[in-house]
């Protein structure tokens, strides 16, 4: 018998076939949870004050965390993953650009005019400039 008939005879959709992936989900499960409980049992236990400090990357925190932030910060990170993401888009047409032809050529010059029109808004409406 060839291994392309054993292949079609065998049930497919048998739970036998995925007896390995229990087992395997099994294992990876038992050793997450056997190292979740050695580091408990096994990991020293010193709480000092500085050790229950909020830690937020070695800058050390004044003030209230509730204050209110400028919305500059949020607007310059939205609009870069904004343009970020449109400028990915370029790279299919890179890759394709001898089988899109001239309709694929007009086609990416209609997306870089909706993606200046939408800068120059973001131009217009001053959304960049952090000086009122």
């Amino acid at each position: 018998m060839s291994a392309l008939t054993i292949l079609l005879d065998a049930n497919v959709n048998s739970s036998a076939n995925y007896f390995q992936i229990g087992i395997q989900l099994l294992v990876a499960i038992g050793i997450v949870i056997v190292m979740m409980v050695a580091s408990h049992l096994l990991g020293p236990k010193r709480s000092t004050s500085e050790k229950l400090e909020n830690f937020a990357s070695g800058i050390e925190s004044h003030g209230n965390a509730r204050a209110p932030m400028a919305i500059k910060y949020f607007l310059v990170a939205i609009l870069f993953v904004l343009f970020d993401v449109e400028v990915i888009f370029f790279y299919p047409y890179a890759v394709n650009f001898k089988e899109l032809g001239w309709t694929g050529f007009w086609e990416v010059l209609l997306f870089v005019a909706f993606f200046l029109v939408g800068f120059i808004y973001i131009i217009k409406k001053k959304a960049l400039q952090w000086e009122d």
